[in-house]
C-alpha cells in the first residue's frame, strides 16, 4: 500500500450515533455469570448470539448507516466482519462486496453466501484479501475496514454501553484482539472512568497489534497458525487502533493454542456456549489465570461461527 489511509478517531458524537443505530437494529446480547473451578467468577457477554453469530455486526451497522445510501461498500474479512457487512447491507438496503481469503472458515463463507451479496475470495491470508479489497475500493467503492474505521470502532463501543446496565462495577472487560477494533471501542467507552479496565487478548501466534503498540507504529510480524482465525493477520499501516490502545492504556496479553482449546472446551462442555477460537480468547485468558481480577470480570464471547470439524477436534481433546 502506497500511503496509509487517514482514519479519524471516534468522538462522542460518533459513539452516540452508533449507539442509536445499533439500538434500533439489534437487541442487547445477554450476560451469564459462571464459576470455573479454581478460577474467580467471570461474566460472559454473549456476542455469539448476535444474528450473524458475532459482535462485528455492530460496527458494520454503524459504518453503513453513516454513509450516503448510494455508496457502494467493499470490505475484507476473515469472515465475521463480512457477515456483519452482509447483514447491515441487507437491513439498510445498501450494496456491498466482501473479500475473504480462500482459506477462510467454510462455515463463515457459506453464511456470507446465504445473504446473496457479492463475495470474492482472493489469496491465502487476510492480508491478501485486504489488499484485493483495497484495489477494488480504488475503483470507486468505499472501503470499510474490519477495525480501522471510525464508525466500526464506535459500533463496537456499544458493547460497553450495554454492560453499563447489565453488570455491576467496577469492571475488568476482557476481549479478543485482532486488528483492535473492539478493544479500541471498549477503551473509548471506558475513557476517563476509574471503574472500568480493558484487557485485550491476542493469539500468541498472531501479535501484530501488541508489537505495533510497543513500537509506536504498525510493524510486520510473523503470523503463525491458530484456531483463532478471527484474530490472525497483520494490521493496516497507520491503523488508528494502535494509538487508541496505546494512549488509553489497554493491557495486551496472549493465549496459546492449548489455552484457546481449553477455553473452547470449557464454554461448550461446561456452559453450553458455542464459541469459535477468537470468541473463546477472552475466557481462555481468564481460565489460564492471565487476567488479574479486579471487580467484576467480563469476558466477551465475541463469536460462535466455528467449523464443525474443528469443533469436533477440539472437543475430542486433540
Amino acid at each position: 500500500m502506497a500511503e496509509p489511509r487517514v482514519v479519524d478517531r471516534p468522538g462522542p458524537a460518533d459513539l452516540e450515533q452508533a449507539w442509536e443505530v445499533v439500538g434500533k437494529h439489534l437487541r442487547p446480547t445477554p450476560v451469564s455469570t459462571v464459576h470455573p473451578p479454581g478460577t474467580p467468577a467471570m461474566t460472559l457477554k454473549l456476542e455469539n448470539l448476535q444474528p450473524t453469530g458475532a459482535f462485528k455486526v455492530r460496527g458494520a451497522l454503524a459504518a453503513l448507516a453513516a454513509l450516503d445510501p448510494d455508496t457502494e461498500v467493499v470490505t475484507a474479512s476473515a469472515g465475521n466482519h463480512a457477515l456483519g457487512i452482509a447483514h447491515a447491507a441487507t437491513a439498510l438496503g445498501r450494496r456491498a462486496t466482501v473479500v475473504t481469503a480462500t482459506t477462510a472458515s467454510p462455515a463463515k463463507v457459506e453464511a456470507i453466501r446465504a445473504y446473496g451479496i457479492d463475495l470474492v475470495q482472493a489469496g491465502t491470508s487476510y492480508d491478501d484479501a485486504e489488499a484485493h479489497a483495497l484495489d477494488l475500493a480504488a475503483r470507486g467503492a468505499r472501503y470499510v475496514s474490519a477495525y480501522n474505521d471510525t464508525h466500526v470502532i464506535a459500533g463496537q463501543a456499544t458493547i460497553g454501553r450495554e454492560l453499563d446496565t447489565q453488570v455491576d462495577g467496577p469492571l475488568t472487560v476482557v476481549c479478543g484482539v485482532g486488528g483492535g477494533g473492539m478493544a479500541s471501542g471498549l477503551a473509548l467507552w471506558a475513557a476517563g472512568r476509574d471503574d472500568v479496565r480493558v484487557v485485550g487478548v491476542e493469539a500468541a501466534a498472531s501479535t501484530a497489534t501488541s508489537a505495533s503498540v510497543a513500537a509506536g507504529t504498525v510493524v510486520d510480524v510473523e503470523i503463525g497458525d491458530t484456531i483463532a482465525d478471527g484474530l490472525a493477520g497483520g494490521i493496516e499501516p497507520g491503523s488508528v487502533t494502535v494509538p487508541i490502545l496505546a494512549e488509553l492504556g489497554v493491557e495486551l496479553i496472549t493465549v496459546t493454542e492449548d489455552e484457546l482449546r481449553t477455553g473452547l472446551r470449557y464454554l461448550a462442555g461446561a456452559r453450553n456456549v458455542l464459541a469459535e477460537g477468537a470468541g473463546a480468547a477472552a475466557a481462555a485468558a481468564v481460565l489460564a489465570g492471565k487476567v488479574e481480577p479486579s471487580g467484576t470480570v467480563v469476558a466477551v464471547v465475541s463469536g460462535g461461527n466455528i467449523a464443525l470439524p474443528l469443533l469436533a477436534d477440539v472437543l475430542a481433546g486433540s
